[in-house]
């Protein structure tokens, strides 16, 4: 019989992988998705034309292609990365794109009235954005950061195909070793499963941190 608890612990490892391509490519995602999303509101033509650039570029091509170019056709420019870096830059540049539209929506969802309230007060474009347009557009964002978080996470996947050791990438090697097709894939489904339960129950409790205090202010 097939010892699996060693080829257990290789599917864990390629976890801690895919979780370290999570929580970054997020973090670099949601940096881009608000560079981006108020690029794209921005009074400036050149920014929002920069702006529009990356987000339909981004949109429009494939990860898979991405991560190629990231990984092996910059290192034509003299930029080589390891495959970690190229995961977390695809991945969190690609869902960074779709973020910002997320952010721009949310932003011109905040109504009139509120902007004319700032300019009554007196208050500059960065003040009125920092004070009184993003938190209330912030739990407009959240659900939809969500459902990108998690398709980040589903999207580490992809970087196996550049022999990063995920563990969709340990799950292959583990069936390559045992023939075994069932336990290694069930393994990793459950995982995925409860990583993108834990992004979840995070971002409903954010939600709920973010909304306090703010029932009847939005209009």
């Amino acid at each position: 019989m097939t010892d699996w608890s060693g080829y257990i612990g290789l599917i864990l490892q390629g976890a801690l992988v895919t979780l370290q391509l999570t929580v970054m490519g997020s973090a670099l995602a949601l940096v881009m998705a608000f560079v981006a999303g108020l690029g794209r509101v921005s009074r400036f033509m050149t920014v929002r034309a920069l702006a529009t650039t990356y987000i339909e570029f981004f949109r429009g091509t494939s990860i898979f292609v991405q991560l190629f170019w990231v990984y092996f056709v910059l290192p034509f420019a003299g930029v080589t990365l390891s495959p970690l870096q190229a995961g977390v830059l695809a991945l969190g540049l690609n869902v960074g794109a779709y973020g910002a539209e997320v952010v721009r929506g949310a932003v011109k969802a905040i109504g009139r009235e509120q902007r004319e309230a700032c300019i009554a007060l007196n208050l500059t474009r960065g003040q009125a954005m920092r004070h009184v347009i993003l938190p209330q557009a912030l739990p407009l964002m959240l659900p939809t950061f969500c459902n990108n978080a998690i398709e980040l996470l589903k999207g580490t996947a992809v970087v196996s195909l550049i022999s990063l050791t995920d563990m969709t990438f340990q799950a292959q090697v583990v069936r390559a070793q045992t023939g075994n097709t069932l336990i290694p894939f069930a393994v990793i489904l459950v995982l995925y499963f409860l990583m993108a339960l834990a992004i979840s129950t995070t971002m409903r409790w954010l939600e709920r941190r973010v909304t306090r205090g703010l029932d009847g202010v939005r209009t």
